[in-house]
């Protein structure tokens, strides 16, 4: 993606952002006094000069700003966007010369180090040898040249180099003669038949950060028969493009979304003094994982999914799975705000954990699946699951389909199962804007 792409996604993102703020009728400083951000930095998002490495500033600007539902998703459908116009530019830049792009906010990676930066591989011996030769060779005349090594050595350094060439070739075909009646045939079958879900697999923590996925890809076409034609290539003789492998999609899944900064609340097994104070919402992973902290209640998943080239993927099904149910959990609820008023609900699908077999429901106005996704068109679904008696371990799962693949994506909290439990008659605490310790919880 060009330049001219990566700045007009950014415009279109800057021009919603822009419209805004103008309607909400807050300076920029009144704004970034809110936000925690600083003026400049709010005034670089609206001109787009800048897009931020993650999504959580701008959610809470447009929350701020009194977005409606509809253009909270698309302020989130235009970030994506430039966010990914702009990795892709540098991506495929590499330090070329061009026009000016919008820049990212700290965090996001650094430049690629020039090829002059790059390490030089050591030189062997024989290499030494023969550039001392040479240097000794072209100045001879020269008082402080060395004096030329004996040619022995020079044999020597050259055949130890050769023997240790053939140890290591004779140490590697040895190894791949013992491995490749067993191993090589085993990873050959699994690579023919693609990964297969299981039960275990489901519920195994996955290795990349937002989710796993396991693959059931249909039997693969037939060979065409053309005459000539040998099994891996097509019928003019060139190699056939490999068939491709893996998951057809991005996929980022943010497990503590929150309505406002005062409509999450998390049970925390620890007196009010041992416990920090509350984060704000991006900070919420970091903080939940320091306290050992539990969704309280009810628990906003944010799900967004972006294909990876042109073909088009579509989501089938949306299912909500248990991983284990108990009674709540006997722990202290701590608020994460006070007075932050009413706030924009959006509940695109509504998950009731205290049911027998709890089900994603479209919320009113939102269309159930199936949806459809490419890279030019993703989308973003908000997963509200919530307990009034109970303490419940789970996590989703989104079938998908792409021409003749298909599979089932596991969304989960970096590895682990959601968890939310019911906080009923549990000991509440406030922390009070302003104020430097928690303090008793005073409902209404």
């Amino acid at each position: 993606m060009g330049t001219a792409d990566s700045t007009g996604e950014a415009e279109r993102l800057a021009a919603l952002l822009s419209t805004l703020k103008e309607r909400s009728g807050l300076s920029y400083g009144a704004l970034g006094k809110r936000l925690h951000l600083s003026a400049s930095t709010l005034h670089r998002y609206c001109n787009g000069d800048a897009v931020p490495a993650d999504f959580a500033p701008l959610n809470r600007f447009a929350r701020l700003c009194r977005a409606t539902p509809e253009e909270l998703v698309e302020v989130h459908r235009r970030w994506i966007l430039a966010d990914a116009a702009r990795e892709q530019r540098g991506k495929g830049a590499g330090g070329a010369a061009g026009g000016a792009a919008p820049t990212a906010d700290p965090g996001t990676p650094a430049d690629p180090p020039d090829a002059d930066d790059t390490p030089k591989s050591p030189e062997t011996p024989e290499t030494q040898e023969t550039q001392e030769t040479q240097e000794t060779q072209e100045t001879p005349d020269s008082p402080s040249a060395p004096r030329p090594r004996p040619r022995r050595r020079l044999i020597l350094a050259a055949t130890a180099g050769v023997i240790a060439v053939a140890a290591t070739a004779a140490l590697l075909v040895g190894r791949l003669v013992d491995d490749g009646a067993g191993a090589g045939a085993g990873q050959a079958a699994g690579a023919a038949r693609g990964p297969v879900a299981s039960p275990e697999a489901a519920e195994s923590p996955s290795p990349s950060p937002s989710g796993s996925a396991s693959g059931k890809p249909s039997a693969s076409p037939s060979p065409s028969g053309t005459p000539g034609a040998s099994p891996g290539s097509t019928a003019d003789g060139k190699p056939a493009a490999p068939a491709p492998t893996g998951v057809p999609f991005h996929a980022s899944v943010r497990a503590h979304a929150w309505e406002n900064q005062c409509s999450q609340r998390y049970l925390v097994d620890r007196e009010p003094d041992a416990v920090r104070p509350p984060p704000v919402e991006q900070d919420a992973p970091a903080w939940v994982a320091a306290m050992g902290a539990v969704s309280a209640d009810e628990q906003v998943v944010e799900v967004t999914l972006q294909g990876k080239g042109s073909e088009t993927v579509v989501l089938q099904a949306l299912h909500v799975r248990v991983v284990r149910t108990g009674e709540p959990l006997p722990w202290t609820d701590y608020g994460t705000g006070v007075g932050c008023g009413g706030g924009v609900a959006l509940r695109t699908f509504d998950v009731d954990l205290d049911q027998g077999s709890p089900a994603a429901r479209a919320a009113e106005g939102q269309r159930p699946f199936p949806y459809k996704i490419s890279e030019s068109d993703p989308e973003m679904f908000r997963v509200t699951a919530h307990t009034g008696g109970r303490d419940v371990s789970w996590y989703l799962e989104v079938e998908w389909s792409s021409g003749e693949r298909q599979g089932v994506f596991r969304v989960d909290d970096r590895g682990r199962p959601f968890r939310t439990s019911a906080s009923a008659g549990r000991p509440a605490y406030d922390y009070p804007p302003g104020a430097s310790e928690w303090s008793e919880h005073q409902p209404g």
